[in-house]
């Protein structure tokens, strides 16, 4: 017999909980990541070292793809029409949590289950809500009422996974008769993975993609240059998508509005050298990332994370319109994909 199967369960379990933790970098080599013991929250040192190690998506993925060379889009300007001419703003929205390995797993009411990862989920008490930040106070009660969407995200880093909510509230009587989440949605990524959403899903975006992976958060803007795509919204959307969309809650109707995720790009020409340090990282990654259409909203408007070390950022409300360009979208099989 093996010799791992003459051990109780528990013990090996406890065993490889034990284990450091390791992240793959973009050249193949593993790095172990800081202990996690307890939930650690978005605006933290301790949140900004595993972000740090962690590697978010492959290299090859959609969201970390260099589209600086991208050719502009054909309709561009058409596209670009279609879009107010107002200026670019930031919400400072989507917070996070990072969880230990073996974050207990609670069940919730999922009230769209059909495109949503089943339970039960790894949801700790501190978890915060979009647009909740520590100097607020009062998180549970905000857990109870929220403010927009009510967005939740959760990395795992140990197992390179995160999970987002949408429409998350704590209700009493929700959860067979006692107070818990009840949440629209959830969605699970795999952070080592390309795979996309099945063909037609949503996510906690409309878009059917990750949040916490395009959203500004403080170790992108430390680093000089954000290094992944941004999420940003628009009004008007087709109800199609390209890839690496993978659904649309659009309602535009007309050959040149843009679909869900297609790609922006900041123009090189746009001056940004008398911007704040964060804000040109933010602007350096548009010229490099670029922008994906995300979801349904007010006009350029991209997410930033709520952390208050993330400073400078009303240089963005400098960007109109005019100052960007669609490119024509990378496929499922580009930039090494397979």
């Amino acid at each position: 017999m093996n010799a791992l199967f003459r051990f109780p369960v528990q013990s090996v379990m406890l065993a490889l909980l034990s284990l450091p933790a390791v992240t793959v970098l973009g050249d193949g080599s593993k790095k172990p990541l800081p202990p996690i013991t307890a939930p650690i929250m978005f605006n933290t040192p301790e949140a900004d070292k595993i972000l740090d190690e962690l590697q978010i998506f492959p290299p090859t993925s959609a969201y970390n793809e260099d589209i600086s060379a991208r050719p502009v889009a054909t309709n561009s300007q058409e596209m670009i029409a279609t879009t107010s001419p107002r200026r670019m703003a930031c919400n400072r929205d989507m917070n996070y949590i990072i969880i230990p390995p073996n974050q207990p797993r609670i069940p919730i009411h999922v009230v769209y289950p059909e495109n949503s990862e089943p339970g039960p989920y790894p949801i700790p008490e501190n978890v915060p809500v979009e647009n909740w930040k520590p100097s607020m106070g009062n998180l549970e009660a905000f857990q109870r009422k929220g403010v927009g969407d009510c967005h939740m995200l959760i990395l795992d880093p140990t197992a390179r996974q995160v999970y987002e909510f949408w429409g998350a509230k704590i209700r009493d009587g929700e959860v067979d008769g006692k107070t818990g989440w009840r949440v629209g949605n959830v969605t699970k990524f795999d952070l080592s993975s390309n795979k996309m959403r099945p063909d037609g899903w949503t996510s906690a975006d409309a878009a059917g993609l990750s949040i916490f992976a395009t959203t500004v958060k403080y170790p992108d803007v430390v680093k000089g240059e954000v290094p992944h795509v941004m999420r940003v919204t628009l009004k008007h959307i087709l109800k199609s998508y390209v890839y690496p969309a993978t659904h649309s809650d659009g309602k535009a109707v007309g050959a040149n509005f843009p679909r869900m995720g297609e790609r922006l790009r900041l123009k090189k020409s746009v001056d940004i050298s008398s911007f704040s340090p964060h804000a040109q990282a933010i602007a350096k990654g548009m010229k490099k990332y670029g922008l994906i259409v995300a979801d349904t909203g007010l006009d350029w408007l991209i997410s930033v994370s709520p952390d208050e070390r993330i400073q400078g950022t009303d240089d963005l409300k400098k960007f109109k319109s005019s100052d960007f360009e669609f490119v024509v979208p990378t496929g499922p099989k580009e930039n090494g994909r397979q």
